[in-house]
Formats: C-alpha cells, structure tokens, sequence
C-alpha cells in the first residue's frame, strides 16, 4: 500500500517559496494568509499591525497596483474596486449620508446619473445635477449641505471639458469635497489633484487596462480620505481581484506610450472628420473650434482616444454608418488598442431620457469613436467607405420614392 502521508505533503510541501527574485511581478491568488500566532492574527484584524488579512480588502496584489496608480495621479494612496462603478458607490458610501446633498454635472458616464438618482436617493440624498459648463448653476446648487460635487472631465461623449480648479474652489467653500473622473484622459494626460480635487476617480478597465480585458475602478487622494474608502470596501466587498490587478499592472507599463499614440491619431481623426463633408459635426477638445479647447490646453497634457461626431439627422442613418464599417468594431467600451463606435443614445446614454440626452447635445445622430492603435489611414478609409456606402443607400432610397411619385 501506499503511504497515506503522501496527501498531506502534496498539500503542504512548496508552499513556503519566495518570490521576491522574480522578475515579473507574482500573483496572488489567494483568499486567505497564514498568520504566525494567534496574537499575530488578531493584530491584523484589530488593525494594530500590518500586513494582510483577507483578500477582500487586503491583496499584495492588488496592493501594488493601487500603489502604482497613485503614484501616477501624484496622490497619498488609492484603493482599487471591482468596477468604477463600484468605486463611485464607495465613495458615496464613505461620504454621504441622509440629509445632505451631492451636485453632479448632467453630462457624466450615463450609468452614473441612474445610480445617483434611482439608488441612492432612496437613502435621502438628495441628487442635484447642473449643466457641466454653467458655472452660476454650480454655485447656485453647491451650499452648505453639499457632501460631494462630482465632474467627469472631459465628459463622456461629448468632450465638454470643466474647469477643476474653479469647481474646487465652490466645493471646498462649502466644505463639499470634489471628485473627478478622469477615466477619459488617464494620469498620463491629467492629474485632477494638481488642480485643486479631493478625489480622482478611474474606470481602470479603460485606458488603464487598453485590452478589454477586465472590469476594475480605482480612487486616489490623501490617505485621510482613502482611509473611510477602505473601511467600506472592507464591509461592501465589490474588491478588485488579484488578476485583474495583475493584468493592470502589465497594461500600467505601456500606458504613456499608448496613451500618447492615441491621442495623436484622435487629434488626426478629430481634424479629417472636421472636414469630410459626410459629417456634420465633431466634438474633440482638441479642436480649436471647440467651446473648451482653451480650458482643455491648460489643465491637460493632451486630448484623449475619443471623438464624437454626427452624421445625417437620424438615429437610422447614423446605424447605417456603423454597420457598414468593416475595420472597425461595434463596441460600448472605450480605450482599447482597437478601434470601436458606439451610438451613445441607444446603449451607453439609452436609460436617459431624451430631455436630459438632448441638454447634453447627445442627439440620436451622434456616434462616438474610440480611437485605437491601428493605422490612422485604414481607419479612416473605412470611415470613408462606410459614410458614402450609408449616404447612397439613402439617396438611393430618396430617388427611388422620387420616381414612384412621378410615376404616380
């Protein structure tokens, strides 16, 4: 027979290796942590020692990534979620109660608007959202009740741009503190916390990641204000997994060569749309026609992967341009190494009314393009085609109806 110590040393043997030698960072995938005594163990949980103690909150990990992240966005510390979105509600969590207020710009991610208005409303936080660019709306709406004002900047798709350093100034003489998402620009091309904000928000499975391949949201900002985050993190659970981090970790290091690249091939994009006689109008920051390219050239370091433009009058028409694309993919998300187009009225903004969509400028004939790493020319010859493959079609249609009623 065979010894039966054998199960026991298969699970036991190996499991004191180190690491620290290896080149790439290890991953920890792990639930769990050996203590060294019972005192030990009871430390870490009361917090009196450090070092980890659930996966949950506490993942080396993970932990490296959050240290990455803010020493990109200049920041104390941060701490990484399971989505952005699962950020923005531990934020709310950690800052917000019943009685007070939050201020929201109108034009945000479109999920951002829902949550705030159908989930945490319920809970007696009132939700006050104000043009983006009106600047007496803000002070009008921030007062004494004011526990958060949030922007994204530059705002998804619209590119309005906001001006951080004035909205920081409103909120902190209220008290009120200023979270920023910054998702569409990364720390490579904006750092919110030079500007005066409180709080930088990332959707990480952005630009962050740029591969599509995971869901992770990240805050950064003084320890003081990441410790209240961590403690609901702690208790809610929505934690980043040690993969995804790990994965962001490898993505962190390309993330100023991709960024830079996508940029100059969106400027380039933004400036041939501008001129393509298909399209009827384009909103890049970057353009100096529009409304907040001067505001957008101060407080960035560039311009961002999207561009949003508009064809023809109909969301029909505007479809039709997308499902004749070839090269490019029909995506909802953003900041990938490819390209993809979405139409924001009906998917990513489709939740909203078409009151608060056309406040936005967000009409059913805008599509917005995440620009990618591919070559600029194959891009917009596939653009190119698309558009006059669509407007032929329709024109087509229009002489078509022309004869019947001629006939007629």
């Amino acid at each position: 027979m065979f010894n039966d110590q054998r199960a026991t040393q298969m699970l036991r043997i190996g499991q004191d290796a180190d690491f620290s030698d290896s080149f790439c960072e290890p991953l920890a995938l792990t639930s769990a942590y050996s203590f060294s005594s019972a005192r030990e163990a009871a430390a870490r949980f009361g917090g009196t020692e450090p070092g980890n103690v659930y996966s949950r909150f506490t993942n080396p990990t993970v932990n490296t990534f959050e240290q990455r992240v803010a020493f990109l966005e200049e920041a104390e510390a941060a701490v990484a979620f399971a989505s952005g979105m699962a950020a923005l509600s531990a934020v709310v969590m950690a800052f917000a109660a019943s009685g007070c207020n939050i201020v929201c710009a109108r034009d945000v991610f479109g999920t951002t608007l829902i949550m705030l208005r159908q989930h945490f409303a319920r809970y007696g936080i009132e939700v006050r959202v104000v043009g983006m660019l009106d600047y007496d709306a803000w002070e009008k709406a921030i007062d004494s009740d004011t526990c958060l004002v949030i922007v994204e900047t530059p705002a998804n798709p619209m590119q309005h741009v906001a001006d951080i350093a004035r909205l920081s100034r409103m909120a902190h003489d209220h008290g009120a503190l200023l979270l920023v998402d910054s998702t569409m620009l990364t720390p490579i091309l904006q750092r919110p916390l030079r500007q005066g904000a409180d709080l930088v928000l990332h959707s990480a499975g952005k630009y962050m990641d740029g591969h599509g391949r995971c869901i992770a949201g990240v805050v950064c900002g003084v320890d003081a204000l990441m410790q209240p985050l961590r403690a609901v993190l702690r208790s809610q659970g929505a934690c980043l997994s040690p993969m995804n981090a790990w994965l962001l970790l490898k993505s962190l290091e390309t993330l100023e060569l991709r960024m830079q690249r996508i940029s100059a091939n969106t400027l380039s994009m933004a400036r041939w749309l501008d001129k393509h006689p298909n399209v009827a109008a384009v909103f890049y920051s970057g353009l100096e026609s529009h409304p907040c390219h001067d505001i957008a050239c101060a407080q960035q370091a560039g311009f961002g992967g999207v561009v949003s433009f508009e064809v023809g009058m109909s969301q029909k028409e505007a479809w039709a341009v997308m499902d004749a694309l070839q090269l490019i993919s029909i995506a909802t998300n953003i900041g990938d190494t490819r390209s993809m187009v979405t139409h924001p009225a009906s998917t990513t903004h489709g939740r909203w009314s078409p009151e608060d969509r056309m406040s936005c400028g967000i009409g059913d004939n805008l599509l917005r393009l995440s620009v990618g790493l591919e070559s600029l020319a194959d891009l917009q010859q596939d653009i190119d085609v698309a558009l006059k493959t669509a407007l032929d079609q329709k024109s087509r249609s229009l002489q078509g109806c022309s004869l019947l009623e001629t006939l007629e």
